[in-house]
């Protein structure tokens, strides 16, 4: 089993099952990881760090299904804002504390940024998503990472081309 990190224990002292997944950590591409680890696209998702196109707008988190793309224009609406942009990996690193693949809200609640997760998860009892370090993912109730994280949910996501 992968070593316990701090999402595993956050989800364990809220009496939350989860199931960590291993996989070889020079991945980085959230479909990459769903092939590893034999599960659906749909069920695996990605955390990306956006950021207001305004001066002083703090970052915000996007969970969205590995086979789709984050809709900037829609987590704009979302989050109220006129415009949001993704941040370059550097500045999702240096924001988070985290590598870019590696990247979860489990792991950066103490930072208490808003997030927002894809509303096609509502149709999942469980979803699957990085526990914070690349090389391992924690499969979750859906309604108790919503729970957790506050996480709203919305339409934020759009098929891959």
């Amino acid at each position: 089993m992968a070593k316990k990190l701090n999402s595993m224990r956050l989800l364990e002292v809220n009496d939350v099952s989860y199931e960590a997944l291993a996989y070889p950590p020079e991945i980085k591409d959230a479909g990459e990881v769903a092939e590893a680890i034999g599960a659906p696209y749909h069920l695996v998702f990605k955390t990306l760090v956006a950021e207001p196109a305004r001066p002083g707008g703090g970052p915000l988190l996007a969970v969205v299904p590995s086979d789709c793309q984050l809709d900037l224009k829609k987590l704009a609406s979302a989050a109220g804002e006129k415009k949001v942009q993704l941040a370059k990996h550097a500045d999702a690193e240096k924001y988070t504390g985290l590598q870019v693949g590696g990247i979860s809200a489990l792991a950066l609640m103490h930072k208490n940024w808003d997030v927002y997760l894809d509303s096609s998860a509502s149709e999942l009892e469980h979803i699957i998503m990085s526990a914070g370090q690349r090389g391992t993912q924690v499969r979750v109730p859906t309604s108790a990472f919503i729970r957790l994280v506050g996480a709203r949910l919305a339409d934020i996501a759009t098929a891959e081309d």
